[in-house]
């Protein structure tokens, strides 16, 4: 879902998937990492019906545990997408 337009209900590698992922060999961990940020958008679209048009303070950086590593990531609610910002997988 990465690249798309604003409000699309995608997420994003944030500055891009190389400097986040590298080149992490644990390609099982990373489709988990993408397959729970898909879940981000649809909670976040839950939570911010309308988020173009949000005027709280913004939601600091989060991080979700998954087997086999961790991820955070930055809800932008404003663009309407999770930017993921940080992968670390464990030690194969």
């Amino acid at each position: 879902m990465r690249g798309l337009p604003v409000g699309d209900g995608g997420w994003e590698y944030d500055p891009d998937a190389h400097h986040v992922i590298g080149e992490t060999p644990n390609l099982v961990f990373i489709a988990q990492v993408e397959e729970r940020a898909d879940e981000l958008v649809r909670a976040a679209a839950a939570l911010h019906l309308d988020g173009t048009s949000h005027q709280g303070r913004s939601v600091a950086i989060q991080e979700e545990i998954l087997p086999g590593g961790m991820f955070q990531y930055l809800t932008l609610v404003r663009q309407e997408r999770p930017h993921i910002v940080q992968v670390t997988a464990w030690p194969l």
